[in-house]
């Protein structure tokens, strides 16, 4: 990793869960089409396996609830 990159992780990781997810937002707004492509390509089959996991039983059901109080605990 380049020391710029350990500077920026190093840095980035004492803002806010919030302050974190809007640069990770730039980050990935900032991407070129192909790349942004690709990553929202894997999030597509990740998701379709986790699903598939789920119907077939190997994967439990999570509340909303406890999903968005686990989101929630990212954001603080």
């Amino acid at each position: 990793m380049s020391n710029l990159l350990e500077k920026i992780q190093n840095d980035d990781l004492s803002p806010s869960g919030q302050e974190r997810a809007l640069l990770a937002d730039r980050l990935l707004s900032s991407l070129d089409d192909d790349a942004l492509t690709e990553v929202n390509t894997a999030w597509i089959e990740e998701a379709e396996r986790r699903h598939q996991d789920y119907k077939q039983g190997k994967r439990p059901g999570i509340s909303a609830k406890d999903v968005f109080a686990e989101a929630d605990s990212f954001l603080k």
